[in-house]
């Protein structure tokens, strides 16, 4: 499948019918919760980061248990070329861990990811210049 455009550090935009631009599906990042946007630096170097591993190269997008969220958003474990990008995301520091209700296929892994991160100080758990609000918390104050 191939991503229109990557909107936010965890949330992704695919074509569901080719050549239609009005048919287009927002994809959620099960198990991420990256900073918003808004979050400088943090937002848009997640966002940023994310269309660096993606690049031009069809992704898999693989569902779990919930297909989708509150938002009507698609929710899944992204691949690309045997790499889980969830996964990536998380280990390079750029998002939080977060589990989604039914959708637990890969929490074990995703966790050492941002266990790995946290330990390393990458990213959002570098103590020069750590994230101080977690998206969520962020989100709920600056709507």
């Amino acid at each position: 499948m191939n991503i229109q455009r990557v909107l936010s550090g965890q949330t992704l935009e695919v074509a569901a019918v080719q050549n239609q631009a009005d048919s287009n599906i927002k994809v959620q990042l099960i198990g991420v919760s990256a900073p918003d946007l808004r979050q400088r630096p943090w937002g848009e170097l997640a966002k940023e980061r994310l269309q660096e591993m993606i690049g031009e190269k069809p992704v898999l997008l693989e569902s779990d248990l919930e297909p989708k969220d509150q938002f009507d958003r698609q929710l899944a474990y992204v691949w690309q070329d045997g790499k889980l990008l969830n996964e990536q995301v998380l280990r390079e520091g750029l998002a939080l861990f977060r589990p989604r209700s039914l959708n637990r296929k890969y929490d074990e892994r995703l966790e050492r990811a941002q266990e790995y991160a946290r330990v390393m100080g990458l990213g959002i758990w570098n103590p020069d210049q750590a994230l101080r609000l977690p998206p969520e918390q962020f989100r709920q104050q600056y709507r």
